[in-house]
């Protein structure tokens, strides 16, 4: 009888100890990324209004932006390329889930394949070593440095993209010894800092909302932000004062501004925007500036085209469609409240609206970016020391989520490819303070002028929300992550 009693016992002890097995692996699954969705890519389309005429001016910005360069377009049909780059063409790094989009990987469900940037280091002969933060698993990046002297803490600040590569050795460059950065010296000196390639869709209704419209989403629930430590300003152009909104910390007036950069900073193309070649030491220059060029008539550029590359990358961005959600599920709907509830929406906007337009079906079209686009302080946990317009070293404007469910790298710098670690770096203790401040002084107009300014951030402005979502329950965040996917 004692035998047949602990018998049972064991039967119960095993019983349990299965039962918490089982709880704990449900918690487990509970909280987890469920990775880029496949299915639809459900992007990359012009917007669907567009008329016959529309539709043909983004048949032809698409061709020019999958456009591949060269240096002086006797390999690849485009030319320009270099003295240093990150990439041979927009295309390349803007490519998942569609032509526009982010970075490739191999995770993705729709179209698996390595970094681009890995076969490009010895492309048409370049002899160039790929640099340890760019790897076949990786995102595409560009690297910034961040002090112009690392050994010095006084020292000016660089901030500035250095070319991941350069022509040297490219049969096309026949002459050119440029070298490499050295990236081994300045990562060792905790110098470097990274930016991945922003997805593109939908642009054209983020460029035509109105800065009133901005202002006021920024404005609304101001309490509410208040109390959960959220502030946050809208970034602006130094000359006619008005916003601001493109790139990792909005830095960018529009769309043009925003690709003729981009051509020349990352590609090394000269153009009508950005006229100046970058690195135009001796023997590393071949063509004639600017690169690209509005076409004189009756000509037509390499693409057929009767405008600019630039024009043509950003009338691309202008008339593309936005991502389309695919949110339908219990757990994807319930994810939609609690990223309400929790306070997400309050940074990462669910509603603006366009002012008139002149395209097709884009006028006071309401639309859902899942962003303000405003700046906001992102703690020293996020902070790349890089200031860019009004943007100090830990802002960053908020990042729209909608596509971010295919996408496969997260954060300006892609350290992560899980969706629930990307939440969590938006935490920073508020006792890790950055302080920024500003002194001039000078004489104009006969009279003394010493505007002092001084701004001190401690911790990230999402702390709050962290907070909210690290209370909820394990499967209440798992809606929250399905959602996102959704997106």
């Amino acid at each position: 009888m004692k035998h047949r009693t602990s018998t049972k016992l064991e039967i119960l002890q095993l019983l349990a100890l299965c039962l918490t097995v089982v709880l704990c692996t449900g918690i487990l699954q509970a909280q987890h990324d469920p990775g880029p969705r496949g299915g639809p890519k459900g992007a990359g389309g012009g917007f669907p209004t567009l008329n016959a005429d529309e539709k043909v001016m983004f048949a032809t910005a698409l061709n020019t932006f999958n456009e591949v360069q060269s240096v002086s377009g006797t390999i690849e049909n485009g030319n320009g390329l270099g003295p240093t780059f990150n990439g041979n063409s927009c295309a390349q790094c803007h490519a998942e889930p569609e032509v526009g989009g982010t970075s490739p990987g191999f995770t993705s469900k729709i179209n698996p394949r390595p970094n681009p940037q890995v076969a490009l280091a010895t492309l048409d002969g370049a002899t160039n070593t790929v640099p340890s933060f760019v790897n076949a698993n990786g995102p595409v990046r560009e690297a910034r440095f961040i002090s112009t002297n690392p050994a010095n803490p006084f020292a000016a600040l660089d901030g500035g993209v250095h070319g991941l590569y350069t022509i040297a050795g490219r049969s096309d460059a026949p002459g050119c010894t440029l070298a490499q950065p050295n990236f081994s010296t300045q990562l060792a000196n905790h110098n470097v800092i990274f930016r991945i390639p922003t997805p593109l869709f939908g642009l054209g209704l983020v460029e035509n909302t109105p800065d009133a419209v901005l202002e006021a989403n920024l404005a609304a629930n101001k309490s509410l932000k208040a109390a959960m430590g959220i502030g946050g300003k809208l970034n602006r152009s130094g000359n006619d004062g008005t916003v601001t909104r493109f790139g990792w910390k909005a830095q960018n007036k529009s769309l043009l501004i925003f690709t003729g950069e981009a051509y020349n900073v990352e590609q090394g193309v000269s153009n009508e925007g950005f006229p100046n070649e970058r690195a135009a030491v001796p023997g590393c220059v071949f063509n004639a500036t600017p690169e690209d060029a509005t076409p004189t008539p009756p000509n037509t550029s390499d693409t057929g085209s009767a405008n600019s590359d630039v024009t043509n990358f950003a009338i691309f961005m202008r008339l593309s469609a936005p991502p389309t959600p695919t949110t339908s599920t219990p757990s994807e709907l319930n994810g939609q409240k609690l990223f309400s509830s929790t306070g997400c929406v309050l940074c990462h906007s669910d509603t603006l609206k366009t002012a008139q337009s002149q395209f097709t079906g884009m006028s006071g079209f309401v639309y859902s970016p899942l962003s303000d686009f405003a700046v906001h302080h992102m703690g020293s946990n996020l902070a790349d020391g890089v200031n860019q317009g009004a943007a100090g070293p830990d802002e960053f404007r908020t990042a729209p989520l909608w596509g971010v469910g295919q996408r496969l790298f997260f954060l300006h710098d892609g350290r992560t490819n899980d969706l629930l670690q990307a939440i969590e770096a938006h935490f920073t203790p508020g006792n890790v303070c950055v302080t920024t401040a500003d002194l001039q002084q000078f004489r104009a107009n006969g009279k003394a002028f010493e505007p002092f300014s001084v701004n001190q951030s401690c911790g990230s402005e999402a702390n709050r929300v962290i907070q909210e979502f690290n209370e909820l329950s394990p499967s209440q965040k798992q809606d929250i992550l399905n959602f996102l996917r959704s997106l």
